[in-house]
C-alpha cells in the first residue's frame, strides 16, 4: 500500500532562468525540432511555422507510425533530420518519397541525437503518452529549450525532470492551454504573490450525463468532443476528466506549487483557459478561442509576441462564459489528481500508466468508460510507493502498472 508523503520541493531556479539568453535568439531565425511532428500538436507547429517563416525553421521531425506523412511533412518543410521512432516499422516501409536533403535516424538513439545537435535552438516536445519522456529527457540533458506540450513527462517524474533542467541550464515553457494561460498570467505578477491557479476543464461531452448515462457511454459518444479537436487519448482523458488530475500534477511540478494551491472549475466555453489568484485578491485570466497553435506559438517566440495563425476573440460578438464547480463523484479522476499530487513519488508515473492502458482498454472495447478510473485507482492503491525513486525505477513501474491493467481487465 502506498503511503501518503509530501515533500516540499526546494524553490527551483528553472523558473526565473526563463527570461534568460532569449536577446541572443530573438534577431534570428530559430531552429524547430518536432518529437511527434505527425500529431494533432505537432501539425498546429507546423501550422505556426509555415505562418512566420522568417522567425522559425524545421530543423528535425520524428513520427512513429505514419511515415508517409512524415515524408510528406520533410518535403514541404526540408529538415536536416528525420527520425522514425520505431525502427522495426521503419524498416518495412519504401522511403522513396523522403528527400535527399534529409538525414534519416532510427528509434529512440535517433530521437536522442536529434535533440542533443548543436543546431537545435527549441525542441517541441509532443509526444503522447509516457514515450514522450525519453526525447523530453534527452533534450534537457542537452540543455536545450523544450516546448513542453508532453504532460506526462511531469507527472511521471516531474521532481526529476525540474531537477534536471535546473542543473543542465535548460528551459521548459508549457505548450498545454491551460498552463501556457498560467505562465502568461503569471508573467503580470511577483511569483511569490500567487495565491494559487485555478485550471479550467470543458467538462467532456458528458458533463451534463447521469452516473447510468455514463455507464452506458460508447467510444464514438466518447471521442466527439465538443470544443476541441485532440487525438483520440486525449479525448478520451477529456471526458473522464483524467486530463485534469494529470495536469494538477505537472501544474504542481511545472510553477513550483503546492497541491491546495490548484483548483479545477468547469468551463464549458473553453475560451478562459485558467486563471492566476493573487495574495491581494486579484484574478488575472488568459483568453482566447479553443486553438493550440497560439500556446505553441507563445513556447516558441517567448518572451515575444508576434501575430498568430490562430483564430482571434471577437469581443464585439455576443457570448457566454459559464463556470461551475466539477463533479467529483460523477468524475473522481480529479481527486485522484490532488492526490497524487500531494504524494509524489511514484505516484504519477503508476496513474498515468496506468490511465494509459485502462483507456486503450476502453477504446478496445475491453473496459466500460466507467472502468477507467477505478482500474487507475486499484493500481495505485497496490503499487509499491517510493517517496524517491530513481529514473529507471519509475519506467520499471510504468511497466508494471500496465500489466496490472490487463490483469484487472481479465479478472
Amino acid at each position: 500500500m502506498w503511503q501518503k508523503t509530501f515533500e516540499v520541493s526546494k524553490t527551483l531556479k528553472v523558473w526565473s532562468q526563463l527570461k534568460v539568453n532569449f536577446v541572443s535568439m530573438s534577431d534570428r531565425v530559430r531552429n524547430i525540432a518536432i518529437l511527434g511532428s505527425t500529431g494533432s500538436i505537432g501539425r498546429s507547429t507546423l501550422d505556426v511555422v509555415a505562418a512566420s517563416p522568417e522567425r522559425f525553421r524545421v530543423i528535425g521531425l520524428t513520427a512513429r507510425s505514419r511515415l508517409a506523412q512524415l515524408c510528406d511533412q520533410a518535403n514541404q518543410f526540408r529538415p536536416h533530420w528525420i527520425v522514425a521512432a520505431d525502427a522495426a516499422h521503419a524498416s518495412g516501409f519504401e522511403w522513396s518519397e523522403k528527400p535527399s536533403g534529409a538525414e534519416l535516424l532510427l528509434g529512440t538513439d535517433g530521437i536522442r541525437s536529434l535533440v542533443s545537435r548543436a543546431e537545435v535552438d527549441i525542441v517541441v516536445a509532443a509526444i503522447v503518452g509516457s514515450a514522450g519522456l525519453t526525447g523530453t529527457w534527452a533534450a534537457l540533458e542537452a540543455g536545450k529549450t523544450v516546448a513542453l506540450a508532453n504532460k506526462e513527462t511531469l507527472v511521471m517524474a516531474g521532481r526529476q525532470v525540474m531537477r534536471l533542467a535546473e542543473d543542465r541550464g535548460a528551459k521548459i515553457l508549457p505548450v498545454d492551454s491551460e498552463h501556457s494561460a498560467v505562465f502568461q498570467a503569471m508573467e503580470a505578477g511577483r511569483r511569490r504573490d500567487v495565491k494559487r491557479v485555478i485550471l479550467t476543464a470543458s467538462g467532456g461531452p458528458f458533463r451534463r450525463h447521469t452516473s447510468a448515462q455514463l455507464a452506458q457511454v460508447s467510444v464514438d459518444e466518447a471521442l466527439a468532443h465538443p470544443t476541441w479537436e485532440m487525438g483520440p487519448k486525449i479525448t478520451v482523458d477529456s471526458a473522464t476528466m483524467m486530463n485534469k488530475a494529470l495536469e494538477i500534477i505537472e501544474a504542481r511540478w511545472l510553477f513550483n506549487l503546492e497541491p491546495d494551491q490548484i483548483d479545477v472549475v468547469v468551463h464549458p466555453q473553453s475560451i478562459v483557459h485558467s486563471f492566476v489568484e493573487f495574495c491581494d485578491g486579484s484574478v488575472l485570466a488568459q483568453l482566447s478561442p479553443p486553438d493550440m497553435k497560439l500556446p505553441i506559438q507563445y513556447a516558441l517566440t517567448y518572451p515575444e509576441r508576434c501575430e498568430c495563425p490562430s483564430p482571434k476573440l471577437d469581443l464585439a460578438a455576443a457570448m457566454r462564459l459559464e463556470f461551475e464547480p466539477p463533479d467529483l463523484d460523477r468524475f473522481p479522476a480529479i481527486g485522484l489528481g490532488h492526490e497524487v499530487a500531494r504524494v509524489g513519488g511514484t505516484a504519477g508515473a503508476v496513474l498515468n500508466a496506468a490511465n494509459e492502458a485502462a483507456v486503450g482498454g476502453f477504446l478496445e472495447g475491453h473496459l466500460s468508460f466507467t472502468e477507467i478510473v477505478p482500474a487507475c485507482r486499484s493500481v495505485l492503491d497496490n503499487h509499491h510507493f517510493d517517496d524517491n525513486p530513481t529514473l529507471e525505477r519509475l519506467i520499471e513501474l510504468d511497466a508494471w502498472a500496465r500489466e496490472e491493467v490487463t490483469r484487472w481487465v481479465c479478472t
